[in-house]
């Protein structure tokens, strides 16, 4: 759910891992870990600056989740002998 509304929120555009601190009610640890999954999975990029990191969704990796989904989610069609 925390992953979820993370998402919806980086929907809106770049985002300040701040703003998502405060938007979220969560401590920069929580966001942090949240943040690191959803980097590796491709979904979304980071940048840094200064202090602070800047999270967006990442198109290549938001299409590449979303046709992983599709195949995950279609059954195979039956194999006749």
């Amino acid at each position: 759910p925390k992953r979820l509304a993370i998402l919806e929120l980086l929907r809106e555009g770049e985002q300040c891992a701040c703003m998502l601190m405060d938007r979220l009610g969560m401590g920069q640890s929580a966001v942090s870990y949240h943040m690191k999954i959803l980097c590796e999975s491709g979904i979304v990029a980071s940048r840094q600056e200064g202090k602070w990191t800047y999270y967006w969704l990442d198109s290549s990796g938001s299409r590449a989740a979303a046709e992983l989904l599709v195949r995950l989610t279609t059954p195979q069609a039956e194999v006749r002998t």
